[in-house]
């Protein structure tokens, strides 16, 4: 219920889509079910009509290409219309499990690793495209044949429509049930495999280098094969079970089919129906059992499906790292940023921040040394409200940060860390992220500024260049200082640098810096580095070792 709750209202928006969909769906399925019917009765009848007689060929023969063509355009109709609307409703998902899970970072689950985090984002939001295409449609359109078929059954031969109403509902309703309830555990275990899987394949490759130097590859290698064998193991008992709600199908469609001929002959020796009606009639029987095929394979699908969903619910009800204030202050313009006192600790463990205290002016920059694990990046975390201090507060001017939104502190606040990413797409998109509706004349302050004017004035395609994965077709130094362009283009008084010269040589690292000077005048700046910083890049040099501050 849970899982329906969260898919209820994405499902509201793309109503008029979905009932389209399966509107075409069932005008597919009656104009094949009339198809073979009327098919049958034609071929009867002409075979039963003496030479003596005249046939009136025209009209059945009308019918049926009338209604071949219904059946391919509605066929067409319903997969156009029906993908579509699901690309949209995956695209509303995708959009309503984003802005759900923002306000949950940090995860305060940490046992949700990074390649567990990214399979949920990817391959279990792809899982539920059945939820609508491969499930609920054929269900629903086959329902609806079915209730047809018994109607007509009922109108010509009423001894069969029982026993085709009872057979079609459990191959509609029993038979995707005791799938359901079979498979589901073993559909969690699928999704759960497959998310096992990728996990491994994402270690492997970030840390393939290191691996490597280890001499443990064939170990990694025998994790991912054991992984794999057990995804393998896993769809092999759902498959089964799926064959096996297939053949329960089938039998059901048999017997549907028996007793429509056995109840039909009987009506044919009495006299009370047509051959070329009986034949008709159980063609129509046969064919509408089509959808339930569809259906079984489809409830085979949607038990991973479920289990997805599942998964993704569960990430969406995480419990927010931050909770905002209900009664919010704005955030102060043009105060000091001061620390008193502030302890911190990750899930209970040994302090990381301990007893730090810290006031800086408006337009002050300052920067954070010291070694690795002592509480630099913590400091700056803390500061984005991305975590809350245990003891000790964090105010801007007289006003408590946790007073503030978090949407406003980050509006108020741009961060630069060692890495921030470049994305594939035109340097004017990546730089537009900071500031959407900035306009080129904004841009090209912002690349001046960072030093990077020059180098994307001398591209063919200028702005609208389109850079490689990750920054691939710029050197280290040139991808720096575009991130820094677009921590620059926002309008952020206060700028947070995390190790912004990371992987740059000293060269570079150099040059950076000095841009950095020239380029933040005017705001406040605090910058975690471990490089030595050239004397006028910043205010003050302070150290952080073992969560406390010392000038």
């Amino acid at each position: 219920m849970t899982v329906f709750a969260m898919l209820a209202p994405l499902f509201r928006r793309r109503l008029g889509a979905l009932t389209l969909a399966l509107l075409l769906s069932a005008i597919t399925l009656a104009a094949g079910i009339a198809l073979l019917g009327t098919s049958g009765w034609f071929i009867t009848a002409t075979a039963l009509t003496t030479l003596g007689l005249g046939f009136n060929l025209f009209v059945p023969s009308a019918l049926v290409r009338a209604f071949s063509f219904i059946r391919i355009l509605a066929r067409y109709g319903e997969r156009f219309v029906g993908h579509n609307a699901t690309l949209r409703l995956l695209s509303d998902l995708r959009g309503w499990l984003f802005s759900a899970l923002f306000p949950r970072l940090p995860l305060s689950d940490r046992s949700i690793r990074h390649g567990d985090l990214v399979s949920r984002l990817t391959a279990d939001v792809d899982a539920l495209d059945v939820a609508f295409l491969v499930a609920i449609g054929p269900m629903l359109g086959a329902l609806l044949m079915g209730m047809a078929v018994t109607g007509v059954l009922i109108v010509f031969l009423p001894s069969a429509a029982l026993i085709y109403a009872l057979a079609l509902a459990g191959a509609v309703f029993l038979v995707p049930a005791a799938l359901v309830i079979s498979a589901r555990k073993v559909g969690r275990d699928v999704v759960s495999a497959a998310a096992d899987t990728r996990i491994a394949v994402y270690d492997a490759i970030s840390g393939h280098a290191d691996l490597t130097i280890l001499g443990v590859l064939g170990t990694a290698k025998d994790r991912f094969s054991a992984f794999a064998r057990h995804l393998s193991e896993r769809r092999l008992t759902l498959a089964a079970l799926t064959g096996a709600a297939a053949m329960a199908v089938q039998v059901l469609a048999a017997i549907a089919l028996i007793g429509t001929l056995w109840t039909g002959l009987i009506a044919h020796q009495a006299g009370a129906l047509d051959p070329a009606v009986f034949v008709g009639l159980v063609l129509a029987v046969l064919g509408s059992f089509e959808a339930t095929a569809v259906i079984v394979r489809s409830v085979g699908k949607s038990t991973a499906a479920l289990a997805a969903a599942e998964r993704l619910t569960a990430l969406a009800n995480l419990p927010p790292a931050i909770i905002d204030p209900a009664r919010p202050l704005p955030f102060p313009e043009g105060q000091k940023i001061a620390f008193s006192d502030v302890h911190f600790s990750y899930d209970s463990g040994a302090p990381v921040l301990n007893g730090v205290t810290l006031s800086i002016a408006p337009g002050e920059r300052i920067a954070i040394t010291g070694p690795s694990g002592g509480g630099k990046s913590t400091l700056l975390s803390l500061l984005l409200r991305l975590n809350e201090p245990q003891c000790g507060d964090i105010r801007i001017g007289t006003t408590a940060l946790n007073d503030i939104v978090a949407a406003q502190v980050h509006t108020n606040m741009a961060l630069l860390s060692q890495d921030s990413p470049v994305f594939i797409d035109t340097i004017r998109n990546n730089l537009r992220i900071a500031r959407p509706l900035a306009d080129d004349e904004a841009i090209w302050a912002a690349l001046g500024a960072a030093k990077l004017e020059k180098f994307v004035a001398t591209l063919p395609e200028g702005l609208d260049t389109v850079l490689g994965e990750s920054g691939r077709t710029l050197s280290a130094g040139q991808m720096r200082r575009l991130c820094l362009a677009r921590t620059l283009l926002s309008d952020a008084p206060i700028i947070l640098l995390d190790e912004p010269t990371n992987a740059l040589d000293r060269a570079n690292e150099l040059s950076f810096f000095e841009t950095l000077a020239e380029a933040t005048k005017g705001r406040t700046v605090v910058m975690i580095t471990h490089a030595a910083i050239p004397d006028g890049t910043v205010d003050r040099v302070l150290e952080m070792r073992n969560g406390r501050l010392t000038q």
